[in-house]
């Protein structure tokens, strides 16, 4: 199969254009995740980027496709609000594989930003989506339209969230193809992976967080609870980053 014109299936009518995704999901459907980042390099345009918030698990997707393209562009979204440790997690891995790291962040900085509207994730889930928007949203924005993405791989995966529940392995989202090659995945073969491949693990982890955003959003893991309740005080699971 030739490389598709992104151009060309957005123009498209929308029955043809899910029929052409639906079909390719389901052959993808049963590769595994290293086989569909192959198909999606040979098959889908260039440029491909993968983002990463180089979180708790972020590791696995990395290793499986720096090891087929080492040369993709890691985008970085920073909001000056991640923890310490992970911006030294984030120095640690770019050295060490020597990523073609990619960051972008708000036009606005942080003090800015409170100076003039004070601290957003105080202010209830509309405060949140505003300083989600700003910091998250139009960074990646940004990033897409500087970097003339064509394919754009994240490690979304089901079990994260009710609200990925129903995602697809292969989907078009601000025009540009998304490829989520671990989506079936469990924490269980997430563990395992990183454990076989001696991958190093977010220094987070061990201090009791499944998942790791900006320090003022996200708490540690409490036995019972679900993974989605440590973003966002709860009222919420995704920054908008994943959101048509």
């Amino acid at each position: 199969m030739s490389r598709f014109n992104i151009q060309d299936i957005n123009l498209l009518n929308s029955d043809k254009k899910n029929n052409i995704l639906s079909e390719f999901n389901l052959l993808i459907s049963n590769y595994s995740a290293e086989e569909r980042v192959y198909w999606s390099l040979k098959n889908l345009p260039d440029t491909h980027i993968m983002s990463s918030s180089f979180g708790i698990q972020s590791m696995v997707l990395l290793h499986i496709i720096i090891q087929q393209k080492p040369d993709i562009p890691i985008v970085l979204i920073d909001t000056g609000y991640l923890f310490p440790e992970t911006y030294k997690f984030i120095d640690l891995i770019n050295k060490k594989y020597n990523l073609n790291l990619k960051i972008f962040r708000s036009k606005i900085s942080p003090a800015w930003q409170e100076a003039r509207y004070g601290k957003l994730w105080k202010k209830g889930i509309q405060g949140i989506n505003f300083y989600n928007k700003i910091n998250k949203v139009e960074p990646m924005n940004c990033a897409l339209n500087e970097l003339s993405v064509k394919t754009w791989f994240s490690g979304l995966r089901r079990d994260q969230s009710k609200t990925r529940n129903l995602l697809n392995y292969l989907s078009i989202q601000k025009k540009v193809f998304k490829v989520l090659p671990i989506l079936d995945w469990s924490n269980d073969q997430i563990h395992k992976y990183l454990k076989k491949n001696n991958l190093d693990i977010h220094p987070l982890s061990k201090n009791g967080y499944v998942s790791v955003g900006d320090i003022h959003t996200t708490i540690k893991y409490i036995p019972g609870m679900l993974e989605e309740k440590t973003r966002f005080f709860g009222l919420k699971r995704e920054c908008g980053l994943h959101e048509d």
